[in-house]
């Protein structure tokens, strides 16, 4: 594992573990095998073309796609974009999608009405394609940002044929690092700066994986513990090409970002010692708060050595002191109840897949039957659906078509 050195660290304790990579199984050459794709799901809120790669993609693996829309997303215009491509679609918008449907997290309450409230609907999302994944009987199924490109689909194949040993696969993420504010700053002023899995691109088992996404920054960070630690997750040399984006041109994105991201931090850096979730206690937050805020400090006094230019280096320095103000409202107590929430949570939602599994009198059934039952139609005006046991066409009515 490599740590990253700051200027405060030169003679003091190291204050962030630049990689989490030594928790991972790196899969250089996945075995041989044949395991198919079930379906792709995107979590999205921006205009349709920028579901144009995921339609490509599920076209080329002959595989559902789930599109769980919101904000400039339109689910018909999802729709008439993958079947323009002949792919399989369930476009759902979040709008339509009951509370009841998903189980009101301890963990989002908690946060409810204070600083630390994140404010998006990304976890709901993934939370709402797990479901419709654990009733359609998928096994196999891979989250894909919408800003992310997968260019070889044979590197999401490889990374599926190792869920029968693994209950979560990143893959590599090239392009633009996917990483926190606060850790591009770091990289960018001569930090060392690695990146985990996440669910950007994920390949996840649904039948041995029943954690759920909380409603926070890192929130797939947390998707990937268990109880004590780490799932078996396994990362692939397969690439995935994130979209480039501008950090730091608003700094309310650090604001949002540092609870989940010293949550996430700091429970990884106990299990790259070797030890539990459950050895974060109040004492334990005190002393990594502590080391956070000498991390950002470390982090911002080497901003004006840095090789920008006068506008850059005031965004960046602007995203960290806004980082740090956050940092300082948060209580180590908070932490402990945090992560206290969250463990409750992953049991009610494990009894909320149970139940709804068990109102469905059929598995496997078609995607389309789930979301009837579910309260969410799809589009009537759309027939002739054509099913196979890999791949289906809809193909529009007559009225449709004209």
């Amino acid at each position: 594992m490599t740590h990253a050195i700051t200027a405060a660290s030169l003679d003091h304790p190291v204050l962030h573990h630049g990689s989490h990579r030594n928790l991972l199984t790196m899969v250089v050459e996945p075995r041989l095998g044949t395991c198919e794709v079930d379906a792709i799901i995107v979590p999205t809120s921006r205009p349709a073309g920028y579901l144009r790669r995921a339609v490509e993609l599920a076209a080329k693996l002959r595989c559902t796609l789930v599109t769980l829309n919101s904000q400039h997303s339109r689910a018909n215009q999802a729709r008439s974009l993958a079947w323009s491509s002949g792919v399989d679609i369930a476009a759902v918008d979040m709008r339509d999608v009951a509370p009841a449907l998903l189980p009101a997290f301890g963990t989002t309450s908690l946060l409810a009405g204070t600083p630390f409230a994140r404010g998006t609907d990304t976890s709901r999302k993934r939370n709402m394609g797990l479901l419709v994944a654990r009733l359609a009987g998928w096994k196999h199924v891979v989250f894909l940002d919408d800003d992310i490109t997968i260019p070889d689909p044979q590197h999401l194949t490889d990374a599926v044929r190792l869920l029968h040993q693994f209950d979560g696969v990143g893959l590599t993420v090239g392009g633009f690092p996917d990483n926190s504010v606060v850790c591009h700053a770091h990289r960018e002023t001569g930090g060392l700066q690695d990146t985990f899995v996440g669910g950007g691109a994920l390949a996840v088992n649904t039948a041995s994986c029943d954690s759920f996404f909380p409603d926070v920054y890192n929130e797939d960070w947390f998707f990937l513990l268990n109880d004590t630690g780490l799932r078996p997750i396994a990362k692939t040399s397969g690439l995935a090409v994130q979209k480039p984006y501008d950090p730091f041109a608003d700094d309310r994105r650090a604001r949002t970002e540092e609870f989940g991201d010293v949550l996430a931090e700091g429970v990884f850096w106990l299990l790259d010692q070797g030890k539990r979730v459950q050895d974060a206690d109040e004492d334990y937050w005190r002393k990594f708060l502590a080391k956070r805020l000498d991390f950002i400090n470390g982090v911002l006094r080497r901003v004006d050595e840095a090789d920008m230019g006068l506008a850059e280096r005031e965004r960046m320095k602007s995203a960290l002191r806004a980082a740090r103000g956050r940092c300082t409202l948060i209580a180590p107590d908070l932490c402990v109840q945090y992560l206290k929430a969250w463990r409750t949570d992953r049991g009610k939602w494990h009894r909320h897949l149970e139940k709804q599994e068990r109102t469905f009198t059929a598995k496997n059934q078609d995607v389309d039957d789930v979301l009837l039952m579910l309260g969410i139609s799809q589009p009537s005006g759309f027939t002739n659906t054509v099913h196979s046991s890999r791949f289906s066409t809809r193909v529009p009515s007559a009225s449709q078509s004209r």
